[in-house]
């Protein structure tokens, strides 16, 4: 071996690890080293230097000759199916779909497929309504990313109390584990670096947002997408030319930093502040979005980069409203004089407390604004229950006098300063966002934490004269829980009583909502107390194991003796109650989202019944008094704009927010010009035009989700489901596969299987390549149609999909012992080709490429190809439908197979075909889609940072002018001129940017595999003479007079047919759609003579059927000296797939007629 033997088109092994390649040119540098440019068995091109003491390894493979078409067959098929699962995005467009165990709605599937997935780098905000279900969009966009290969590494933002509801749906919706990155987790880093360790995780937005040490380590690393839950909390607003960020907006910028693509989800992007809005989408494209919005000046258009769509106008793949209707309902109750006595002296407590707690306005913010938290907390429990209050003064009083201890032994007695002790975490304005944030049981006990702990009190005296009130104040709440006398209970009694809830003695399931677990105790001991059985009653609340609250989910729902779900605020986050329709708030947050949140776990997608929800209003006091005005103007408002008005309702109080209101409402109780305040803030916030115009604003876009997209969607959808691989093809190629590798695999239940083991080769596969869940040594079942994963009284099923760890090794053994076969080639015969002609299979690979390098599409093409190379399109896995041929059909066509067309040069034919006839296609499409992306991005870049670089050239001229005047000025000139220079700057490197992102080229064409495929009539050729000729014409004329006999009778019943027997290997040939629209049939349509008395259908038809068994008709037509009889249209003709060896079955064709019916 030497330099001189590497020549253009020689076959070199041992270059790169298990392939040959190809050498496109080799040039040598210097004496001893070589520059070598090779292809790849993938069809990919790179370059190597080539130094002297490589050369022993090295070999020239002389007796290579691809295309020899001597390889086994069967194997050739397996390995072809390996590769085609490998890269089964390409012929299942919507593979996520049938491999996740969900129900997707049409705008899901236009989200996904036809807004996110073609933008590539992804930029986008998806701003849903609330319950549209954005999380399951997402998870179809990573599954879908993570087919393609384009995410490895994922990372997902949430808010605390979502995390864990993110990590849960992931993995049981869509089988992808993340991993959950929280403080212990960096503690047990093995490298100190956790977003280093893990490549899919899950963070809280607070705990990224507040530590900088966490963020320095987030710096380090690159993303393939990054996800943001709740996304408008990353907030930044303007004050004059000053751009204020919170810490959650700065954090979104060094997310978007370190990701190619980057997806912010919020159902609330727009605040009714068109300036905060924009700057909240510089986190997408900090160029198109620069600098301070000015009306009438910058023109945005932002339909290329988000979406938003309302709850209200989402529909079914029926047509009919996606959610039904929303009632609420306030029941308003009078307190009790007891009630009423507690209520004034605790309020009184509250206010002076308060009051005193303004002592620190200066001195101690942070102080301030915990005694301020904690009290308003004491006061919604005294709203509670009397069990909540009295519970809360208790602790209270006990921890303060704690608390006198210590200070009394530290400072010997005296009226003496008292340090302020507190382990809350720091306590600024931002801490009133995070707290809404937190997990229920994390709010709770921070809550606790307040209200037992901080106080007012300066000096002991202080605290000794606020312990005396709290004694006072305990002593009156505990006469009061006592008496039993609770009007509240007795409202929600009359409640549970009501025709609604109770039809005919039969009681509906119902949750109520409660703030505190000291009322959700009291709560379900009455109402077990009042039902007469533990078991009607169950809880969710903070604290509680995942799965024991699963089970308590569950049993709701399940046990039809369950019939309450009495729950804090941790059921409105992350659990979906949607199989019942009733709500009762037994206590009202002061936030108005929790309400939304609360009431959209029943109104959401799965629910079919009109919902209904109770709010139970003490209009006697303060905040009660607050709550019964908003609710009254809300049902005005409601009747003028039906339910979307609880979609604004958290938007509503844009002026004041709603806690501020009803913790001034307190403070000021007895100042009836404040009441008159208050009233005029509520009626403005609940006012029909406000509403009107926070929708309006919300709205965000002009897109029409209407019955035309919908009919679209279905449509594509119809024709798609028609060859998607999951279930048939997969569980075929799987089980056929599994046992070649000496697996042991056997069927127990319908469509059910037990792997008894799996061999030792395949777990160490998945060592050597798995992520995560390891491949298990055996399964007590597993499945591949999702419908069949549970079978009562039998395990669980695992379902096996592509991207399973068990699936992904058994591929890549598959490809790595069998992928050589695919360019080896073998001989194949088609069964249905009664010709004499025989043709080569072939399947290309091509790519388009950015300027960047990055492949951002593939296609494959099937096609076959004839002596004359005339080239046809022959479907998606045209080598299922043929059979290995045996070694005598072999001997007899060698032949035919050693012709110099299939002999020589056959390899560049090819090539030179697909580079002038498919490629141009592939290119045109990309192209056309790439351009329309690029060309808007570059036009608004352009556009707004055009505008802002003649600002800032302005504005230093402004300024230089009145310098030159000796004025002061607040802006050095300089700098305006510094900032205009900038984004000159900025502009150019931007364009130039999306020059490369739009320059899109082929790549060079590359064959995959072939075959030669021999017709069935040049096999009996050799032992009928001839006859198979005339054969072949007489079946032409009978399947010509059955197909226009089947396409008659389809225009007769008022459908339109389509043709498509010309397009092979779809399984069927006709398409035949209904007049309304979104809605096909696929008939497949066998011609027989009058003396047959079989039927003989494929692979592909078989499993078309099975894929579409309520859509798909084999259509039988007796045919008579040339005059076609009426069709019979057998439903659901076939219930199994064949074995992956059966090209094809055959069946009686009288049993088959019988099963039929006439065309209707």
């Amino acid at each position: 071996m030497n330099f001189d033997s590497i020549k253009k088109d020689t076959i070199v092994r041992g270059l790169i690890p298990s392939q040959d390649v190809t050498v496109i040119s080799s040039e040598l540098i210097g004496n001893n080293v070589l520059n070598l440019t090779y292809r790849d068995q993938s069809g990919n091109t790179n370059s190597q230097l080539v130094y002297e003491d490589k050369l022993p390894s090295l070999e020239i493979v002389s007796d290579y000759r691809p295309f020899s078409f001597d390889g086994d067959g069967s194997d050739f098929r397996l390995a072809a199916e390996a590769y085609r699962i490998s890269l089964a995005h390409l012929f299942d467009p919507l593979l996520a779909v049938s491999t996740s165990l969900i129900i997707p709605l049409p705008h899901q599937i236009s989200a996904v497929y036809e807004q996110m997935l073609p933008r590539q780098p992804l930029r986008y905000l998806l701003a849903d309504d609330p319950g549209a279900g954005k999380t399951i969009m997402a998870g179809l966009l990573i599954k879908e990313l993570l087919y393609r290969g384009d995410l490895h590494r994922c990372m997902i933002v949430a808010p605390g109390n979502l995390t864990e509801q993110w990590q849960d749906e992931l993995y049981d919706k869509f089988g992808i584990h993340f991993d959950l990155i929280d403080r212990h987790a960096i503690e047990r880093s093995p490298s100190g670096n956790p977003f280093i360790d893990h490549n899919r995780i899950i963070c809280r937005l607070d705990q990224l947002s507040r530590s900088e040490e966490i963020q320095e380590r987030i710096k380090p690393t690159d993303w393939d997408l990054i996800i943001v839950d709740e996304a408008h909390k990353m907030s930044a607003s303007y004050f004059g030319e000053k751009l204020n960020m919170t810490k959650r907006f700065q954090l979104g910028r060094l997310l978007s930093s370190q990701t190619r693509n980057f997806l912010l989800m919020t159902a609330t992007p727009h605040k009714g502040k068109d300036d905060d809005f924009q700057v909240f989408l510089s986190l997408l494209d900090g160029d198109r979005f620069e600098g301070k919005y000015r009306p009438n000046v910058h023109m945005v258009d932002t339909s290329d980069i988000m979406r938003r769509l309302i709850k209200e106008d989402l529909l079914k793949f029926d047509g009919k409203k996606l959610f039904p209707e929303r009632l609420a309902y306030t029941a308003k109750y009078d307190l009790s004089d007891a009630e009423a006595e507690l209520y004034s002296i605790v309020t009184s407590y509250v206010k002076e407390e308060m009051n005193r707690a303004e002592r620190f306005v200066d001195s101690d913010g942070r102080r301030r604004n915990q005694v301020g938290f904690a009290l308003t907390v004491l006061q919604r429990r005294l709203a509670s229950s009397p069990e909540a209050i009295y519970q809360s003064l208790k602790r209270r009083k006990q921890r303060l006098e704690e608390r006198l201890a210590e200070e009394e032994l530290l400072k010997r007695g005296g009226d003496i300063s008292i340090l302020q002790k507190s382990s809350l975490r720091s306590f600024d304005e931002s801490y009133y966002d995070d707290y809404d944030d937190l997990p229920d049981d994390e709010l709770l006990e921070q809550e606790e934490e307040l209200v037992s702990n901080v106080s007012a009190a300066q000096t002991i005296q202080e605290l000794k004269i606020e312990i005396e009130t709290l004694k006072e104040l305990t002593k009156a709440a505990e006469h009061l829980r006592n008496s039993g006398v609770d009007k509240k209970w007795e409202e929600l009694l009359k409640l549970l009583e009501n025709d609604i809830l109770n039809e005919g003695g039969k009681f509906r399931k119902l949750i109520i909502f409660t703030e505190h677990k000291d009322t959700l105790y009291y709560l379900t001991a009455k109402l077990r107390s009042f039902f007469g059985q533990d078991e009607a009653i169950v809880n969710i609340y903070g604290g509680m194991h995942r799965d024991e609250r699963k089970k308590n989910q569950d049993t709701f729902k399940n046990d039809k003796n369950t019939l309450v779900l009495v729950a804090t605020d941790a059921a409105s986050e992350g659990i979906n109650l949607q199989f019942t329709n009733f709500m009762i708030n037994y206590d009202l947050p002061w936030n108005p989202n929790r309400i939304e949140q609360r009431f959209g776990r029943i109104h959401r997608i799965g629910q079919e019944e009109v919902c209904h929800l109770w709010n139970l209003v003490s209009h006697e006091t303060r905040e009660g008094a607050v709550y019964e005005r908003i609710f009254e103007k809300l049902e005005i408002a409601r009747a003028a704009l039906g339910g979307k008005v609880f979609d604004v309702l958290g938007s509503a109080f844009t002026d004041v927010p709603l806690k501020k209101l009803l913790k001034d409402a307190i403070i000021y109780t007895d100042d009836p010009q404040r009441e008159i305040e208050f009233n005029t803030v509520v009626d403005h916030a609940m006012d029909v035009e406000h509403l009107q115009g926070l929708l309006e604003a919300n709205a965000l876009t002009n897109e029409v989700f209407d019955q035309a997209k919908v009919i679209s969607i279905k449509s594509d959808m119809e024709k798609v489901e028609a060859r998607k691989l999951q279930p048939h093809f997969i569980e075929s190629f799987f089980i056929a596969a599994f046992k070649k590798l000496d697996g042991s695999v056997h069927q127990r239940e319908n469509r059910r299987y037990e792997i008894i083991r799996v061999p030792a080769a395949i777990i160490r596969r998945d060592r050597q390549i798995g992520d995560h869940t390891p491949v298990q040594p055996k399964y007590h079942r597993v499945c591949f149609d999702k419908n069949f994963i549970k079978e009562e009284g039998k395990p669980e099923a695992e379902f096996i999909t592509p991207g399973h760890p068990l699936m992904t090794a058994i591929i890549d053994l598959i490809k790595e012992d069998y992928k050589s076969l695919l360019k080896q080639g073998t001989i194949l015969v088609n069964e249905e080709d009664y010709g004499q002609n025989i043709k080569v299979l072939f399947f290309v690979e091509h790519s388009i490429k950015d300027g960047s390098s990055k492949a951002i599409s593939k296609q494959i093409l099937f096609s076959e190809i004839d002596k004359d190379f005339n080239v046809e399109r022959v479907g998606y896995a045209p080598y299922l439908d043929y059979r290995p041929a045996e070694p005598s059909e072999i001997n007899n066509a060698q032949g035919v197979i050693n012709q110099d067309w299939l002999t020589k040069d056959l390899e560049s034919k090819i090539i030179s075909f697909a580079a002038e006839n498919m490629v141009p296609k592939h290119l045109e499409i990309v192209t056309n889609q790439r351009e329309t992306y690029v060309t808007k991005a570059k036009e608004q870049v352009r556009q707004r940072l055009t505008k802002e670089i003649h600002y800032w050239d302005h504005r230093g001229n402004e300024l230089k002018a009145k310098e030159d005047m000796g004025k002061n000025v607040r802006m050095n000139s300089g700098k305006a001129f510094k900032r205009a220079e900038d984004l000159t700057a900025r502009l150019q490197k931007r364009m130039d940017e999306l020059e490369l992102e739009g320059s899109i080229t082929p790549s060079v064409p590359f064959i995959i595999g072939g075959a030669v495929v021999i017709p069935k009539g040049l096999v009996l050729e050799s032992t009928q003479n001839g006859q198979t000729v005339n054969d072949s014409e007489a079946r032409k004329l009978i399947e010509n007079a059955a197909m226009e006999k089947v396409m008659e009778t389809e225009r007769s019943l008022g459908r339109k047919p389509e043709d498509v027997s010309n397009e092979r290997g779809l399984g069927y040939d006709i398409v035949s759609s209904y007049p309304e629209g979104g809605k096909y049939l696929f008939i497949e349509v066998k011609g027989k003579g009058v003396d047959k008395d079989s039927v003989t259908v494929t692979r592909n038809e078989i499993m078309a059927c099975l894929n579409k068994p309520d859509d798909f008709r084999l259509a039988i037509v007796k045919v008579d000296d040339g005059n076609a009889e009426t069709p019979v249209y057998v439903k659901e003709p076939f219930d199994s797939e064949p074995g992956f060896a059966q090209i094809s079955a055959t069946y009686n064709l009288k049993e088959l007629i019988k099963m039929g019916d006439l065309p209707e």
